[in-house]
């Protein structure tokens, strides 16, 4: 395991990410292909922030994330939403002692440094309400009393885009909590028969081995903050941001009346922070317009809204966030 630790300078770039290729290979020892997702992934864990993945069933969403928290050696817990689902099945509850006539506190499964929630549209609204606590506020209320959550915590939840029967659409409120939305796709056909050669036989599918500890995590994290950041890079990440909401000023005319919602300030933050782990991951101490433009996909696809009028011209999300690379001038 690689001797960086939490007591490295975060000023020492080159030795706060030594652990970083070692860790990317003990993820493709286990997942085949799926670069962007795992890069996706590793941002998030770097920037501390939240990820939304979608894509049909069977491509490794939950495969990923369970083999990212074995591989940093975290804490992790899958929770399965179903409509069902209690608040207290989420944070946990309180329980009474009648021996001791006292009340105990049982902890739920969102106390865990990488919380897998699965299918988290299929959830009623005071679940997504509990953990939308969860993931803002990074504690959680049980019996009127307040308790922290592990350091490091990310949530990194999956839905289907195929089934929308029986799901509960996520509010924007907190598709704005998540970072990034990931885009889960179809493996190439190269990938594809690698995975038939590893993966189509009985015998126990290959585990991740940990290579990376939450110390070494905390430390890349604070080395994340020194990566630089031009003044007129982040004029730029406004301009993105601002384009979203005000088309027209932006010279995007023809996309007035298509953005419903433009990004919220979340987006201008995430934006700078994905943008330097993209740097930091690629071996950079500074960030280029490429990371910016590289990261800004996955930044701003939840946040920026279409209207029925896009929809009914075929213009998604991506198409629009899209336009906005296109023609916002770039540094």
């Amino acid at each position: 395991m690689p001797a960086t630790s939490a007591a490295a300078d975060p000023l020492d770039l080159d030795a706060t990410r030594r652990f970083v290729p070692e860790l990317k290979r003990a993820l493709h020892e286990v997942i085949i292909g799926q670069d962007e997702l795992i890069h996706g992934l590793l941002i998030g864990l770097l920037t501390g922030g939240h990820v939304l993945l979608e894509g049909v069933p069977g491509l490794a969403k939950s495969l990923a994330v369970s083999s990212l928290a074995r591989a940093v050696h975290g804490s992790f817990n899958r929770i399965q939403f179903t409509p069902d689902l209690l608040p207290s099945d989420l944070v946990g509850t309180e329980i009474y002692n009648a021996r001791e006539g006292v009340f105990s506190v049982r902890k739920g499964p969102v106390f865990a440094n990488f919380v897998l929630a699965d299918e988290i549209n299929r959830a009623p609204a005071k679940v997504q309400s509990a953990l939308l606590e969860a993931m803002q506020e990074r504690h959680v209320s049980i019996g009127g009393a307040t308790y922290p959550l592990p350091e490091p915590f990310l949530v990194l939840a999956t839905q289907n885009p195929l089934e929308q029967e029986g799901t509960y659409p996520l509010p924007e409120a907190q598709l704005d909590r998540f970072s990034q939305k990931l885009i889960v796709r179809y493996p190439s056909r190269a990938e594809e028969l690698q995975v038939l050669e590893r993966m189509a036989r009985t015998e126990n599918a290959p585990v991740v081995k940990p290579v990376a500890t939450l110390e070494q995590i905390g430390a890349a994290r604070a080395s994340i903050d020194h990566v630089a950041l031009d003044p007129r890079l982040k004029e730029y990440i406004v301009g993105l941001v601002f384009a979203t909401r005000d088309p027209a000023a932006a010279g995007l005319k023809e996309l007035v009346g298509r953005i419903q919602y433009g990004a919220s300030p979340r987006a201008t933050i995430w934006l700078a922070l994905a943008s330097r782990a993209n740097a930091y991951l690629e071996g950079r101490s500074f960030v280029t317009p490429a990371d910016i433009k590289r990261v800004a996909p996955d930044v701003l696809r939840h946040r920026v809204l279409p209207t029925y009028e896009a929809d009914a011209e075929g213009l998604s999300s991506d198409k629009l966030v899209a336009r906005v690379l296109e023609t916002v001038a770039t540094p």
